[in-house]
């Protein structure tokens, strides 16, 4: 299973930082869609993923337009992670599937009114206690991918780490 992370317009590097350190350790893709609230040579970026940059495969998108155009959402398996969702993350059966995209929005704003509304049926949401906003950014990623890794058994992650050889 590959899992594609998307970021889309992040605003904050530390985040971005965790959000790179968790594709790392769970071998999924980082897509970056500008603009970007920071650069990404951001000290506080680098120190929240410490070493872990050269280990996570990153790509970069000028825009949500042409991260769409690139990977058409008719063609992949894509879900967009907002707090507007009706359907939990864990209603979808992840386990038949050979790649998903799972979409998150600027910490702000979230995702796109006119793109959830396209795509709401793809729509999944984290369930919380009603009067709060949202989870950190961060942590929501780390949730679902999980969830995703989860439903594959975990593929080869499940090999013990070279640390308890």
């Amino acid at each position: 299973m590959k899992i594609n992370v998307v970021m889309v317009e992040p605003e904050i590097p530390q985040n971005t930082g965790n959000i790179a350190r968790t594709c790392a350790a769970t071998d999924s893709k980082l897509h970056l869609v500008h603009p970007l609230g920071f650069s990404i040579e951001d000290k506080y970026l680098k120190r929240a993923g410490l070493d872990y940059w050269d280990k996570v495969e990153i790509e970069e998108h000028e825009s949500l337009q042409a991260f769409l155009e690139k990977y058409k959402p008719e063609e992949h398996n894509m879900f967009y992670a907002s707090t507007k969702s009706k359907k939990c993350y864990t209603d979808v059966d992840y386990s038949k599937m050979d790649e998903v995209f799972i979409l998150f929005g600027k910490e702000t704003k979230g995702l796109p009114e006119d793109l959830l509304q396209k795509y709401i049926d793809n729509a999944i949401r984290i369930p919380m206690k009603g009067e709060l906003r949202s989870l950190n950014l961060s942590n929501s990623v780390a949730i679902i991918v999980y969830e995703v890794l989860r439903q594959a058994n975990f593929g080869e992650l499940k090999q013990i780490s070279q640390y308890f050889n």
